[in-house]
């Protein structure tokens, strides 16, 4: 029996990479187009992956690549949050002509950055979206692409995504900096407050899980996730580095200061009203779907993430 195509862009990074991984691990053939795909062959130790020519930015290139496939995954983003605007529709215009051509469905991972706080503290997928940002106001436009894009779309929302890919996440790029070892945590809100994150590998689990429910035209699911407060998430990093941490607030002056010769800082900026109050994601629709949530202990799931970003030896998942 021939094992069902997927299309995955952004198979290098976090979420396309979850994705991918657990695509394959449930027996899917995943194709993943690259500008560099032999280099990416060679670099990125993933053999179950079908390297091909591809740029986002190309249509042609990504409809060539989806030939076949029964499912396209929309995981690429622009790295370091440089040229938001400029790149994001444009990326999603190729994953959605690739879907339409190859009569697939597309998984598209949602965010919080689409509500502002007439939403909060809780918000569920019928709520309206009514962004304060830029980068929230360009996912809205996103999501309004795919509603009127005539294919079969599934989109999970989740919170603040973090895994073992490092990337544009606020565990790595924030709280706890890539390529250095842990000391200290660096917390953007009041600790007290309840903020959502989503470890990866579930959000890959519950896109899989989803795929083999019995499934309309189109639906949108929120994921829980991770919904812990500044103390909860301080603990299960001590936890995963098996000893006590610093506790600092992010330096929000400082990063005001620099946002404007810095994009990512200033995108980081631009999202600080998410960390002043409690924002979660009501997941009861996709409970009643599934019968429960796919979730990794806290301390394992920060334990994974902190090795995948240099922060912890490889060898502490073996002293785990």
């Amino acid at each position: 029996m021939t094992k069902p195509l997927a299309l995955v862009l952004g198979a290098t990074g976090g979420v396309g990479g979850a994705l991918a991984d657990r695509l394959v691990a449930a027996g899917w053939r995943v194709r993943a187009p690259h500008r560099d795909p032999d280099r990416a062959c060679a670099t990125s130790g993933r053999p179950g992956l079908e390297w091909v020519r591809g740029d986002a930015m190309s249509v042609d290139q990504i409809v060539a690549a989806s030939d076949g496939a029964q499912v396209v995954v929309h995981g690429v983003n622009p790295p370091g949050y440089r040229n938001w605007a400029g790149l994001q529709l444009p990326m999603l215009a190729s994953s959605i002509a690739a879907a339409r051509a190859a009569g697939a469905r597309l998984l598209f991972p949602g965010t919080v950055y689409n509500y502002g706080p007439d939403a909060f503290p809780l918000i569920d997928e019928t709520d309206p979206q009514n962004p304060i940002s830029r980068k929230g106001a360009v996912r809205v436009r996103m999501e309004q692409a795919l509603r009127t894009a005539d294919i079969p779309v599934l989109i999970v929302r989740a919170g603040d995504f973090f895994g073992p890919r490092p990337g544009n996440n606020w565990l790595s790029q924030g709280i706890v900096p890539a390529g250095r070892p842990i000391t200290a945590v660096s917390y953007p809100g009041p600790l007290e407050v309840r903020h959502a994150w989503a470890y990866l590998p579930d959000v890959a689990e519950t896109f899989v899980r989803l795929l083999e429910a019995d499934l309309s035209e189109s639906e949108t699911f929120n994921m829980q996730g991770q919904a812990v407060t500044g103390h909860e998430l301080v603990a299960g990093l001590e936890a995963a580095a098996g000893r006590k941490l610093a506790v600092r607030r992010l330096p929000w002056l400082a990063i005001a200061a620099a946002a404007p010769f810095n994009e990512t800082l200033r995108e980081m900026q631009e999202m600080r009203y998410l960390w002043r109050r409690e924002v979660l994601l009501d997941n009861r629709r996709l409970v009643s779907r599934l019968g429960g949530e796919p979730r990794t202990p806290l301390a394992e799931a920060l334990k994974a993430a902190l090795i995948g970003q240099g922060s912890l030896p490889a060898t502490a998942a073996q002293a785990a």
